[in-house]
């Protein structure tokens, strides 16, 4: 019985070093799939990193130095314009205007007395009492007394003006940002930060920027700038946790001039905010799509990147493989590349199994369903060959 198990052992021996011959002369060929460039649509994204704020951001400073007496409002509230939101301590600049009020008072008292002296010097000049020095001096007197007048008058103006500065109110409709000061807190005109940021957020603008060669292509295509701003179609903003804005958004301004540090010029997109759900200095990605209809697609898989530069093995009418560098869109969707100089409708390239090939190599081209089938073959003949394999361990173990 022991003599029939070995060999039934050395049978299936024979049979796998038999498989495993068969595998060498299939997988040794120079079979290799090949495809034929042809042009098809294609919807590509552009995606820039952008910055959100409201369609009108407008910091509130003090004008007047002092102790915040009051804060009317909390952080994202929604405040109307001319509405309260701070009070700084007036005690000083009400004292301030009772004391211009008290020059404003004295300056008439001393205009009606210059008045009364002058009219009074008129009457004894028509009766030859005094001469004309006498009536000039008077005269100047008077007017003098007036422009004080006129003068503590300003003075007064001023001072209620700075007295009202003391109550600080929002100078636009908008929802109210940060609040870094509260009661108490010393604030002045010098400060480096504001008293808040008043952002209306109705509309928001999303700023992002775009090279100067794609801003060229756009104009020129579109003849002038003001037809390649409305050449833009529909964008839309992802925002920071990956989800797209259900509002699309339109690219309304464009900078007219380059940024020379970057190279790139400034967009400006506009996004309806009816939820409010866009915040003033967040950020985000403008996604632009791109539609192509005779684009030249090349799966990533049949490409090969050496420094920078991308390759693929081109298949020449003697089946003969000659090592190509093409260009490529920096857009893609991870799966294939969009081939912008390199090949050419008509052009037959390897699609599969690329690692194998030299420069110059002789191959016998065949299809991506045969290659496939073909991969599909040795990899069951493996399976196979694995299991008889292991039979013949488990049988020489007993």
């Amino acid at each position: 019985m022991k003599s029939k198990s070995y060999l039934f052992v050395a049978a299936l021996s024979a049979l796998l070093v038999a498989c495993g011959g068969n595998d060498q002369m299939k997988m040794g060929d120079n079979e290799f799939a090949v495809r034929t460039v042809s042009s098809a649509s294609t919807a590509l994204q552009t995606t820039y990193p952008a910055t959100i704020k409201g369609i009108q951001d407008v910091e509130v400073r003090p004008k007047v130095s002092g102790f915040i007496t009051k804060v009317y409002v909390h952080e994202g509230q929604t405040v109307s314009a001319g509405q309260v939101l701070f009070t700084i301590d007036s005690e000083t600049y009400r004292a301030s205007v009772r004391q211009a009020q008290a020059a404003l008072n004295t300056a008439r008292v001393q205009m009606n007395t210059a008045r009364m002296t002058y009219e009074n010097n008129k009457k004894l000049f028509e009766k030859n009492v005094i001469g004309q020095y006498e009536l000039s001096t008077a005269q100047n007197s008077y007017a003098s007394a007036q422009a004080a007048v006129s003068q503590a008058r300003a003075a007064l103006a001023s001072a209620n003006e700075t007295l009202s500065w003391c109550t600080v109110k929002s100078p636009a409709s908008g929802v109210v940002g940060s609040l870094p000061f509260k009661e108490g807190a010393l604030v002045s005109a010098s400060s480096m930060e504001p008293l808040t940021t008043v952002s209306n957020i109705s509309t928001v603008e999303a700023f992002f920027s775009m090279s100067e060669s794609e801003i060229l292509e756009l104009t020129k295509s579109a003849g002038n700038v003001s037809s390649a701003i409305n050449s833009i179609p529909a964008v839309k903003l992802q925002l920071a946790d990956g989800t797209v804005y259900n509002h699309p958004g339109k690219v309304v301004k464009m900078s007219g001039v380059i940024d020379a540090a970057t190279g790139s010029v400034s967009l400006i997109a506009h996004f309806a905010n009816p939820e409010k759900l866009l915040k003033s200095g967040g950020a985000g990605q403008i996604i632009i799509p791109r539609a192509n209809n005779n684009a030249i697609l090349v799966p990533q898989e049949a490409t090969s990147e050496v420094q920078d530069k991308i390759f693929v093995y081109v298949v020449g009418k003697d089946n003969k493989v000659k090592y190509t560098e093409i260009t490529v869109n920096p857009q893609n969707d991870g799966k294939n590349y969009i081939v912008t100089s390199g090949l050419k409708v008509g052009d037959r390239y390897v699609s599969k199994g690329i690692t194998k090939l030299t420069d110059g190599m002789e191959i016998k081209p065949i299809t991506e369903a045969q290659y496939q089938q073909k991969i599909d073959n040795a990899a069951k003949l493996s399976e196979q060959q694995g299991t008889a394999k292991g039979f013949i361990d488990a049988m020489k173990s007993k």
